[in-house]
């Protein structure tokens, strides 16, 4: 398989987030008026789940902020800088599209970073070289993956399926390509307003973190071989 450019991956994400924004359900209208489920709840009240899911959700973003740029700073490789640099602007625009949706819901924001996310921050500020690229990587790949399930539950599986039946069929740089074209996932469909905006930030985003999961396997690879290379 071709290995996708650091900087051909960046202009893809800019592309996929101008597409995404441009193709907003209806589900954002706050005017709603009916109920959801079986508990009663009216159009507009935040569920525990969901405030749970934009805490975890804010965190890891907030998380990837912080931890590109110290990739972009420590990272000894030039992908692995510019792809700090791509979470940096990524992330920076995600976490200001999920502060509208907090606003409009008076869903009180994460202070920062969790213990998790601070434990592991302070493990890669200690790291250099090769060594700090490698578990950069490995931390990317695992950070997205638990961020890309939580995405896939807001979002309606039919598209979502139809979407990764699209570009799993692909390889290389026209896979990525293929990203940057508005995707047709839709958000899971709820009547509470509040999940509804929740769900179609989700939808939004998905693309971008799958494709940073993306390249982040693809760059690991690369940063574990240079690893085997430089021991022979």
């Amino acid at each position: 398989m071709k290995r996708i450019g650091i900087l051909s991956i960046a202009c893809m994400a800019a592309i996929t987030i101008g597409c995404s924004n441009n193709n907003r359900a209806d589900g954002r209208d706050s005017n709603d008026t009916g109920t959801v489920g079986t508990t009663g709840a009216t159009a507009n009240e935040v569920s525990n789940g969901d405030r749970d899911w934009v805490n975890d959700v804010a965190v890891a973003s907030m998380a990837e902020v912080e931890l590109g740029k110290m990739a972009a700073d420590r990272g000894l490789s030039t992908d692995v800088k510019k792809f700090g640099q791509m979470m940096v602007a990524d992330h920076t625009k995600a976490n200001d599209e999920l502060k509208q949706v907090t606003s409009r819901f008076n869903i009180a924001p994460p202070p920062g970073m969790d213990d998790k996310h601070r434990d592991l921050y302070e493990k890669l500020s200690k790291l250099q070289g090769n060594e700090f690229d490698r578990e950069y990587m490995s931390a990317m790949i695992d950070g997205h993956e638990d961020v890309n399930d939580k995405l896939e539950s807001r979002v309606d599986s039919k598209t979502l399926g139809d979407w990764k039946t699209k570009v799993d069929n692909l390889a290389g740089d026209v896979r990525g390509t293929e990203r940057g074209v508005v995707t047709g996932i839709q958000p899971e469909h709820s009547d509470n307003a509040a999940t509804m905006a929740i769900n179609q930030f989700a939808a939004d985003t998905l693309p971008v973190v799958r494709m940073h999961l993306d390249a982040a396997r693809m760059l690991k690879d690369k940063v574990d071989s240079r690893g085997r290379n430089a021991t022979k």
